[in-house]
């Protein structure tokens, strides 16, 4: 019975003459580089959506820290020394302190507001430009792999058309097989090209609410620096105080007019 089950397994096996392996190996060097570029293009864009929402991550946690804590302090400087070594927000805060200090140093007179909003923006241009990196190649694999795919598609099914008219056999049997496996390489330029997109999107869309927050922060930065700390974000939830109620005034009475009747004499 044993022998029947292995020789069943080993025939189907051989009729299973269509597949992934066997449309590499019909479509030669041409169909094995478009199937070699397409998985690494694949392999290269899980690796930074991954990384890039660890990173962003992280930012977004440095920025409630930042919330929490940073304007509790009674100077730019202290409250840097709260923040974490590498954090973003840490980075703006020291170039502004560094760019206040440079000002002083400066030949030409520049006024002091755009000398910090300068620094401050190229500070928060070069964070920003570290969150997007990696992301034009994930727009990249999302356009063009499937133009990669479909080349795969178009000479696969070129090399089964000579081999059918070769064989001088065009019945569907002959023609379907050979065909069907060249459209494995569109089916995977799709596969890889709709993750990336989708990626791409959603990275774009978190990077512009963490570039949101680091321009308010660094507005921020900018408002205590030129103020000498006169000016700083409110910091918690603004309490009122309710007013006494305003109690009704005591109305005068004027003899001989108001209150009384006027007689005369």
């Amino acid at each position: 019975m044993i022998i029947n089950i292995l020789a069943a397994g080993g025939t189907a096996a051989a009729e299973n003459q269509f597949g992934l392996q066997q449309a590499l190996k019909e479509g030669g060097i041409i169909s094995q580089s478009v199937f070699t570029i397409l998985v690494v293009m694949s392999v290269v864009s899980f690796y930074i959506l991954f990384s890039k929402l660890f990173e962003q991550q992280k930012i977004i946690n440095q920025a409630k820290r930042v919330r929490s804590n940073f304007w509790n302090s009674t100077s730019l400087r202290e409250g840097s020394a709260k923040l974490e070594k590498n954090s973003a927000y840490k980075q703006l805060v020291d170039d502004g302190l560094a760019a206040q200090e440079q000002h002083s140093k400066l030949t030409d007179p520049v006024e002091a507001h755009d000398w910090l909003h300068g620094s401050l923006a190229r500070s928060e241009a070069a964070i920003n430009s570290k969150l997007g990196g990696g992301l034009a190649f994930l727009a990249t694999v999302g356009a063009t792999s499937p133009f990669i795919g479909l080349f795969g598609t178009v000479v696969g099914i070129y090399r089964a058309l000579i081999k059918i008219g070769a064989s001088g056999d065009p019945s569907i049997d002959k023609v379907a097989g050979p065909v069907g496996e060249a459209l494995i390489m569109t089916a995977l330029g799709l596969v890889v090209a709709v993750p990336a997109v989708l990626a791409y999107n959603w990275l774009q869309r978190r990077n512009k609410s963490i570039a949101e927050d680091l321009s308010a922060f660094s507005n921020d930065v900018l408002g205590f620096l030129a103020s000498n700390g006169a000016v700083r974000p409110a910091i918690g939830s603004t309490t009122t105080t309710a007013k006494a109620p305003v109690k009704p005034a005591a109305a005068t009475t004027t003899a001989g007019q108001t209150g009384g009747v006027q007689t005369r004499p």
